[in-house]
């Protein structure tokens, strides 16, 4: 599976010295901190998959975002925004397997990134024609401003309390692919690229960083890495930033009153027998898109949603039915081969939004 973006060819200064440097006793800095328990509410957002598009980039800074969102408004809702809009937009790209992450910063500044609602991830590995619904504009969040974070436990330690979670473009080796818990150290392998995730927190017990992974839940302590002070390498951008980035204040239309929609059955790599779900064991087979559930059988369609007046169910751009009450369900209909199935859920405020999904019908 192609999980991280190589941005790589954009990281050109391994760092290892200064990120080792020790904080000292009278630094004045908590033992440690977190994200997840600020005076003990877990102000992050459930773990989410960018596979199998390069768009690592993004993932991290809505995470970041989504955080920041819930600390605001001093309440847990999981707020949703759409990774693809804040990947593309900007300038992303599937086939160069990135998107400048200093784009992506100024974009937030300057438009904002919408719900997930407005343009949903389709988890596809190549680039297709993208535009988020209309309206979109009225629906995005905006930060103040963003900067780079000097390397060192201590300014890095600082940033995650004073700014909070932090953006970092590291290095990884071939044994980071396979971690399933404990504090991460290199062991083994290769380097194998370029990824940015989200730092969240620090534990000067167990010196290391809380990270924030968008490899799924299934990687890793549940999608999270707890990495050792000295095993984080961070890539400066081409020289011109230090590879940690901070996110100033939020702002703008932080809770849109519009319908929240997402495809439960099927789900990006699994298949279904018959209606039967099993983790797809062979991901990479040639004409079958990878990601793409595969359909053998008869199957339902599962939506849940919200905030709704209607779920329309359509396959290829074509309207199948329209569900008007839960559960909001359709059998699905269709010829062998890839298909795009798309779901949408109309609000009484005559608000929009949508789900997609790529299937394989065996």
């Amino acid at each position: 599976m192609k999980r991280a973006a190589f941005a790589f060819i954009m990281v050109l200064v391994l760092i290892s010295p200064l990120i080792l440097e020790s904080v000292g006793k009278d630094s004045g800095l908590p033992p440690r901190f977190s994200w997840r328990d600020v005076n003990g509410i877990d102000y992050t957002t459930p773990v989410k998959n960018q596979a199998p598009a390069p768009t690592c980039e993004a993932y991290a800074l809505v995470a970041i975002l989504e955080t920041k969102m819930q600390y605001k408004l001093g309440k847990i809702y999981n707020p949703d925004l759409s990774e693809a809009h804040l990947y593309f937009y900007p300038g992303g790209t599937v086939k160069a397997g990135y998107v400048n992450i200093v784009d992506a910063a100024n974009y937030l500044v300057e438009h904002g990134v919408p719900d997930e609602g407005c343009f949903p991830d389709p988890h596809r590995p190549y680039d297709f024609p993208f535009e988020s619904l209309p309206g979109w504009e009225n629906r995005t969040v905006k930060i103040t401003e963003w900067g780079w974070v000097n390397h060192s436990q201590e300014e890095i330690k600082k940033a995650l309390i004073e700014h909070g979670p932090l953006a970092v473009c590291m290095i990884f080796w071939r044994d980071f692919y396979y971690y399933r818990g404990g504090i991460y150290h290199h062991r083994w392998g290769r380097v194998a690229g370029g990824h940015v995730v989200a730092i969240m927190g620090y534990d000067d017990e167990e010196q290391c960083w809380l990270i924030k992974n968008s490899w799924g839940s299934s990687w890793g302590e549940n999608g999270w890495v707890r990495m050792a002070y000295d095993d984080l390498w961070i890539g400066e951008w081409y020289g011109k930033g230090t590879g940690v980035m901070y996110l100033g204040d939020v702002y703008g239309n932080l809770e849109p009153d519009v319908p929240y929609i997402q495809i439960t059955q099927p789900t990006i790599y699994h298949t279904y027998i018959n209606g039967k779900e099993f983790p797809t064991i062979f991901r990479k087979i040639p004409f079958i898109q990878e990601g793409a559930p595969r359909i053998i059988g008869n199957l339902v369609v599962r939506v849940e949603a919200s905030n709704t007046s209607k779920v329309e169910f359509y396959m290829d751009g074509e309207l199948k039915y329209t569900d008007y009450e839960e559960p909001y369900e359709w059998e699905l209909e269709g010829s062998k081969g890839l298909h795009t199935l798309e779901v949408y859920a109309y609000g009484n405020n005559g608000a929009v939004s949508k789900d997609v999904v790529d299937v394989f019908i065996a």
